[in-house]
């Protein structure tokens, strides 16, 4: 990707979690970041050190002359940094007082705080990224398995990016020809021309669908499966929660409606990220506390992508589980017999008037009875086809899933068009239209509006 660097003014952000640590960083970006850090720093004199070094020092108030900080500072000289532009990094001891009194030297001193996803943002508006590749450092960041951080880690290399831009030319190409023909037209005829734009329709709509293929598995591996444990009071719904995080992370009793509230966290599950919601008991209750958490549960249900209905299989069924068997039918759902180490009072073949056998396991949170199947199930569900294909090019979010079936519609009408013998010209606007959505992915073609609302949703000092 070519270099454009632009002009920025400085800026500064603390670029590590806020709390206690070893050390923390605060990352400075811009034309006079190293300047600006040089002022406060006593030690080598930083505008005069090689790029890409390491200096020991300290940081020194200015007006006082005070040490506030025994620091390590690394100078990256532009463009061969992470925003295209000089960029310096503040190795300050970790702690919320430490790291701030330095910020506020560093601000004080003529930079001004970053914006959330402002270094990003300057290396995409810089060239040094697209917004696929923005988009891979949110999703490194953000990753909770090894297969999610594969994926992310490809992106940020230019996967989708090499994938998109190849699929663009492609209908650049054609669209070049069109222009040709109108200026030219004795060099070609209207139906070569036709001819062209149906065969690269029809072959951008076959690279498209390759790429929707994966963008349910890839918005799973980004933003983790909302899966649902629901069932009524004292089922085994906050043991297997516990059991699936191992640690004990929901009080567990043997009285009917201790968890009145939706508790809810990550879990890896062969290789499949879980965002498990273990709900308040489903029931009709007069108690007012617990009736807001059966409200919260019936909405955490409803939003799920996965249901783990879980039933006490050692008590026959009541009819607060046949109306959850009947309300989460049209649901992913996998059913758990649990209780399965003590006599049980009925079996899959007593669900069959709400599912088949292969949705129902029996399970023993006690025992781990089931476990494995649990997951294995869980895995081939949802990242079976994924996992063999073993793909790295992956749609990972909901605006670029969008944007690919905007040009996937647009190339159909191109083809509706054809078939209706449109005008070329008519037909070469939709063509047009597909090759700008194409774009709005990579940033080639994006709204400014877009650009901001997407690096807002950065981590400041990102």
């Amino acid at each position: 990707m070519s270099q454009n660097v632009t002009a920025f003014d400085t800026i500064a952000a603390i670029a590590t979690p806020p709390g206690e640590g070893a050390i923390a960083i605060i990352r400075v970006s811009g034309n006079e970041a190293v300047t600006t850090v040089n002022a406060l720093f006593r030690g080598h004199d930083l505008t005069q050190v090689a790029t890409n070094t390491i200096n020991y020092g300290h940081i020194v108030d200015p007006d006082t002359h005070a040490v506030v900080d025994e620091v390590m500072v690394s100078v990256m000289r532009a463009p061969k940094t992470y925003t295209c532009e000089d960029v310096v990094e503040i190795n300050t001891h970790g702690g919320i007082l430490a790291t701030n009194r330095v910020l506020q030297l560093v601000v004080g001193t003529g930079a001004r705080m970053a914006e959330p996803g402002e270094f990003t943002k300057r290396a995409f508006l810089n060239g040094r990224i697209d917004l696929t590749q923005a988009e891979g450092v949110m999703d490194i960041i953000r990753a909770k398995t090894d297969r999610a951080m594969d994926v992310a880690e490809h992106q940020v290399a230019g996967g989708l990016e090499t994938e998109i831009r190849a699929t663009r030319q492609k209908v650049l190409d054609v669209l070049a020809q069109e222009e040709v023909n109108i200026d030219y037209p004795e060099y070609d005829t209207d139906q070569m021309t036709a001819n062209a734009m149906r065969q690269c329709a029809e072959m951008v709509i076959k690279d498209i669908d390759q790429l929707l293929q994966t963008a349910t598995e890839g918005q799973i591996m980004r933003d983790g499966l909302a899966t649902a444990i629901v069932g009524r009071p004292n089922v085994g719904k906050s043991s297997l929660l516990n059991y699936l995080l191992h640690e004990d992370k929901a009080i567990v009793t043997d009285v009917a409606g201790t968890t009145r509230d939706v508790l809810e966290e990550y879990v890896n599950v062969r290789g499949v990220p879980l965002r498990l919601v273990d709900t308040a008991g489903i029931h009709e209750t007069d108690d007012k506390v617990e009736k807001i958490g059966v409200e919260r549960s019936r909405a955490a249900l409803a939003a799920a992508d996965l249901v783990l209905l879980v039933l006490d299989a050692s008590q026959p069924l009541t009819d607060e589980d046949r109306e959850l068997l009947t309300t989460t039918q049209a649901q992913h759902r996998i059913i758990l017999l649990n209780k399965q180490d003590l006599p049980t009072a009925f079996d899959a073949t007593t669900l069959a008037p709400w599912t088949e056998e292969a949705d129902v396991l029996g399970t023993s949170v006690v025992t781990t009875a089931g476990m494995d199947a649990l997951a294995d199930r869980i895995s081939s569900m949802f990242m079976g086809g994924i996992a063999n294909r073993q793909a790295d090019v992956m749609v990972t979010n909901a605006r670029q899933a969008g944007l690919l079936r905007q040009a996937r519609q647009s190339l159909r009408d191109v083809i509706s068009g054809l078939d209706n013998d449109m005008p070329l010209d008519m037909v070469q606007m939709d063509l047009t239209d597909a090759w700008d959505h194409l774009g709005e992915i990579t940033g080639d073609a994006a709204p400014d509006e877009l650009i901001t609302t997407l690096f807002s949703q950065f981590c400041l000092g990102k």
